[in-house]
């Protein structure tokens, strides 16, 4: 589709590009307020151990450098989202422009210390200096002697995100806290603050709870914040990713592993949810039709540039780029209107009108049309162009779409079956066929005996469902290129080989790409973050696919020392069996004589072909019968 375009010959953008509905396509913009607790016991370090250097860091203290961490991706990686920092049982007050001296606050012990806004460098090196400097944050975070009410931070948080993000499609509120019963009996405050989460949750904002154990008990949802935080159905599509376990108290030399558990549960709730496309039918039968949509769980991710930047002044500014069509003779400038577009053919230059070119592109409405049913040993593991796209139902268009969707998507694992599709992604987008594969936890995998598809869903961070998978067309299938004088390695060596290959398995034989960030992506954004921040720039990158050579060598290096001797001998014995004396393919060592030789024995003349000739099919499957296609020039 988009990405299509980077493999087209130069100068032909703008003549092949399909015009894009952006409408088909939905982005999230995304606002989070951290609310974090300030109390005695969130503001005690973890509990010493004997024998070993006890952490210093607090739960407050690990959430407001979890925060500074968010925020220093989120201001390269994700520029137009808002973050804010809200703290709540502090001694002093602060809501915008209020403060202490006011007088008459409206929301008393709570401390906004970074306003919902999209954060900038700025914001990002003064909770860096809150959570470095012991002195200011000693000064600030003090705990209050008075409780403070659920209800009165939660009405602080809805008027924030009613001012600051009114019309953001995701706002998400992060609650990090130890008291699992802030109001003890007090019913009416309990009350009161299930009135205002109600309010949130009606204003679209969701709650996500990240609760810290205390060393002597468990945290206790039930006791206050199950009134607090909704649990979202399984089969809502919006619904976020699901709160882990309790994060218990870092036990480590400097609290890393409770800063490392929070970071790593926001982290994964912080990526955007994008949609490939939205409503789009589903069409089972004639008449029959229910809404779906669709989304890439995997895309590569490459470093982006969001815009340019002019240097040449005082200060730098954000440049808008405008587009100007010259004629090449005159440079005079090309109005739209005098432009037209062009396809070659025979040399000639074809004229079509933009409401031809728009006919020439439209194959029809987007939709998902099944035509047939097939057993899914017929679908090959090479048979994949594209990443396959998932698809959920969606109860906007077609009531009932997500109970006839469970249904197919039941029906074809049962009966081990895929569909074949005819997809239309969006208006003007080519036709592809598709395989709409039913995939599950417990889907089998690929095997040598029984070469099919291996389920997208084999992995656990795969959603089971149906996806789409495009199939190639006759075009795109190359054929073979020829393997003579193959090579096969004796039983013995394979078996020796089987073994330095048992000790090298990854744990649970499963790779996690999770445990694996691209080191240049990272590196990319290191560099920009330092400079952003104008801190100093790194020496070099963290790359953890670089292999444990010392790990290989304990574990399967005698194996692989075994193999290559026998692999010397087993060299050596084929050697002398006149092994040698066939030329290797590819090796670029064939002699004139073989040149000059055909399949058959005898010397065959070369075929030359003038430069600008063009050979037809008909001469080009003589030449193949007759094997001289590798003797052009």
């Amino acid at each position: 589709m988009a990405e299509d375009n980077k493999w087209r010959p130069p100068g032909e953008e703008d003549d092949e590009e399909e015009e894009v509905d952006e409408a088909a396509y939905k982005t999230i913009k995304d606002a989070i307020l951290f609310v974090v607790e300030v109390s005695q016991s969130m503001l005690t370090g973890p509990p010493s151990t004997d024998g070993k250097k006890t952490g210093t860091d607090s739960p407050t203290s690990a959430a407001l450098k979890c925060a500074y961490a968010l925020m220093q991706q989120r201001i390269i990686s994700n520029p137009n989202d808002m973050m804010g920092l809200l703290l709540y049982g502090t001694e002093k007050s602060k809501f915008n422009d209020e403060d202490d001296s006011s007088g008459n606050l409206a929301y008393p012990h709570c401390y906004l210390l970074n306003d919902l806004d999209i954060p900038a460098a700025e914001d990002v090196k003064a909770l860096k200096n809150l959570v470095e400097d012991e002195d200011e944050f000693n000064e600030l975070i003090v705990p209050s002697d008075e409780k403070v009410a659920m209800a009165n931070v939660l009405f602080c948080a809805n008027q924030i995100f009613t001012t600051k993000a009114p019309n953001f499609s995701s706002r998400r509120l992060f609650i990090v806290t130890n008291d699992d019963d802030p109001h003890g009996d007090d019913k009416t405050a309990k009350s009161s603050a299930a009135v205002r989460a109600k309010d949130l949750y009606d204003l679209g904002v969701i709650i996500e709870l990240f609760p810290i154990s205390k060393p002597d008990r468990e945290f206790d949802k039930r006791k206050f914040y199950d009134d607090i935080v909704y649990n979202q159905l399984p089969t809502d599509p919006e619904a976020p990713a699901p709160i882990s376990a309790a994060t218990k108290p870092s036990s480590t030399s400097d609290g890393i592993s409770l800063l490392s558990s929070l970071l790593s549960n926001i982290s994964s709730k912080a990526v955007a949810r994008r949609a490939l496309f939205s409503n789009l039918p589903l069409e089972l039968g004639p008449g029959l039709q229910i809404s779906v949509k669709g989304f890439i769980i995997i895309k590569r991710q490459e470093p982006k540039r969001s815009c340019y930047v002019y240097l040449a002044d005082e200060k730098a500014q954000i440049a808008t780029g405008v587009t100007t069509q010259m004629a090449e003779e005159s440079a005079r400038t090309v109005q739209k209107v005098e432009i037209k577009k062009a396809y070659k053919f025979g040399g000639a230059q074809i004229l079509f009108s933009p409401e031809e070119i728009s006919q020439l592109r439209n194959f029809g409405d987007p939709i998902i049309r099944i035509i047939g049913f097939k057993p899914m040993s017929m679908l090959p593991v090479w048979a994949n162009l594209k990443p396959a796209t998932f698809i959920y139902p969606s109860e906007e268009n077609f009531v009932g779409s997500t109970r006839v969707f469970s249904a197919l998507w039941q029906k074809l694992l049962s009966a081990k079956k895929i569909g074949i599709a005819w997809f239309i992604a969006r208006k003007n987008a080519a036709p592809v066929l598709a395989a709409l594969y039913p995939s599950s936890s417990s889907s089998s995998t690929t095997t040598a005996d029984d070469e099919t598809m291996n389920p997208p869903s084999d992995h656990p961070t795969m959603p089971q469902g149906l996806y789409l998978i495009p199939l190639p067309y006759a075009d795109d299938i190359r054929q073979n290129p020829e393997t003579t004088h193959v090579i096969r390695a004796p039983d013995s060596l394979v078996d020796r080989m089987r073994t330095v290959i048992g000790q090298l398995h990854l744990p649970k034989a499963r790779f996690d790409p999770a445990k694996y960030p691209n080191p240049a992506l990272q590196w990319h954004y290191r560099i920009l973050q330092a400079m952003a921040l104008e801190e100093n720039l790194p020496e070099r990158a963290e790359d953890k696919t670089v292999p444990r050579y010392k790990a290989i060598d304990k574990r399967a290096g005698e194996y692989v020392l075994e193999w290559g001797r026998e692999l010397e001998e087993e060299h050596q014995a084929w050697v002398k069996e006149g092994g040698a004396a066939a030329p290797a393919p590819g090796s670029g060592k064939r002699g004139k004589a073989d040149d000059d030789e055909g399949r058959d024995g005898k010397k065959t003349k070369r075929v030359k072909v003038e430069e600008g000739d063009v050979i037809d099919d008909k001469e080009m499957r003589q030449m193949v019968k007759k094997g001289t296609v590798g003797k052009l020039k």
